[in-house]
């Protein structure tokens, strides 16, 4: 049930005026940021966007996150998981060779992020550009020595990218 959690999970979602709207290609991931709102004590409604579309949406009202700062350690972990499971990937095939990256448009959060990741001892590449066509794009990669310790002090809630942190590393 972490407020933090949610917050770095919102850098994929759409602000609207009264709610936050996050959607996924995973129902599964959806259902779970619903049930995390729902334990903070408000409502959370989901749906299937269009009749062929394979994306799901999470909507809940911004009220949930009012006042929420990240201060501990515990915040700064959570808030990187969720940030992780909405802008950060991994490999999906099990030949390709093992990363974990973080992407945003924003590098000031980008840069945050990573500044909290290597609090934690977890050392991060250069924070670049990674295509012509999107200049305010940026990605950096956790470097391979670090792996392991982003699996023990980050991990991942997220369905998909949980299990393939698992069978990598």
């Amino acid at each position: 049930m972490s407020r933090a959690y949610i917050i770095g999970a919102l850098h994929d979602a759409t602000e609207r005026e009264y709610t936050y709207r996050l959607s996924q290609k995973e129902r599964e991931y959806v259902e779970f940021i619903a049930n995390l709102v729902r334990k903070l004590g408000y409502k959370a409604w989901t749906y299937k966007e269009g009749k062929d579309r394979q994306l799901y949406v999470v909507e809940f009202s911004k009220k949930a996150l009012d006042g929420f700062e990240i201060k501990t350690d515990e915040d700064k972990r959570d808030y990187i998981r969720g940030y992780f499971d909405a802008e950060g990937s991994v490999p999906n095939d099990k030949k390709t060779r093992f990363y974990i990256y973080f992407c945003q448009n924003n590098k000031k959060d980008l840069e945050e992020v990573k500044g909290f990741l290597k609090s934690f001892g977890i050392v991060c590449g250069k924070t670049h550009r990674p295509s012509v066509i999107k200049p305010n794009f940026w990605r950096f990669y956790v470097r391979a020595n670090s792996h392991k310790k982003f699996v023990e002090e980050i991990y991942s809630w997220h369905p998909r990218k949980s299990q393939l942190l698992r069978t990598m590393i």
